[in-house]
């Protein structure tokens, strides 16, 4: 999957506090040349769009590839025009991209619930079950019906972070990077998400 960079009228000065070259790496470095360099910042959507795509169709389904494509799209976009303003003290640019496309997926929060409920309302596999290790392992094509019901009873913040985390791969330090909450909120939210999918799967909490 490939997109073009925008071009630019402008360029942004590179102020004087930004570290020395040869103190920014990964990711970091790819966005700081880019400032000068716009044609830099394709570097990092050959790295990464494949995977934003993938969370992105597993959020949305299988039957809204225009619109995975569309937020994936848009994700990139917005960071070219927000990478002035990265923290480049920091290599890896994944959880900055998924904050981003976390953003632009809630716009799509009453789609999601809605396919998610409608998941829940079909008949359950014969002896089917979920362990925990499961149930974060499973991806969007393999959701069962409680497991979806789980999925949909949660908040939007709390789908969110259990599915940057379970989905997406994110450390707790990542995905605290991502959505721009502290990571006590990170460990308290999962620890009440994780209880609440228990007992809908019927499981003790």
């Amino acid at each position: 999957m490939r997109g073009p960079i925008p071009d630019e009228t402008t360029r942004p000065v590179v102020s004087a506090t930004i570290p020395a070259a040869a103190q920014v790496t990964g990711d970091a470095l790819v966005i700081q040349e880019s400032l000068a360099d716009p044609e830099r910042f394709a570097g990092l959507f050959d790295r990464y769009a494949d995977e934003i795509h993938r969370y992105v169709s597993r959020r949305l389904g299988p039957e809204s590839v225009s619109a995975a494509d569309d937020v994936t799209a848009e994700t990139f976009l917005a960071a070219f025009r927000k990478r002035a303003r990265y923290d480049r003290s920091r290599p890896d640019a994944r959880p900055w991209l998924y904050g981003m496309a976390a953003n632009l997926i809630a716009k799509h929060h009453r789609g999601e619930v809605r396919r998610l409920r409608a998941l829940a309302r079909l008949a359950e596999p014969d002896g089917d079950s979920f362990e925990q290790r499961s149930v974060e392992r499973v991806s969007a094509r393999d959701l069962r019906p409680r497991l979806a019901a789980g999925l949909a009873a949660l908040s939007r913040k709390e789908r969110e972070l259990f599915l940057l985390v379970a989905w997406a791969d994110l450390t707790y330090e990542q995905a605290s990077e991502a959505l721009g909450i502290p990571m006590g909120t990170v460990r308290s939210r999962l620890s009440r998400t994780r209880a609440k999918i228990r007992r809908v799967l019927g499981e003790e909490s």
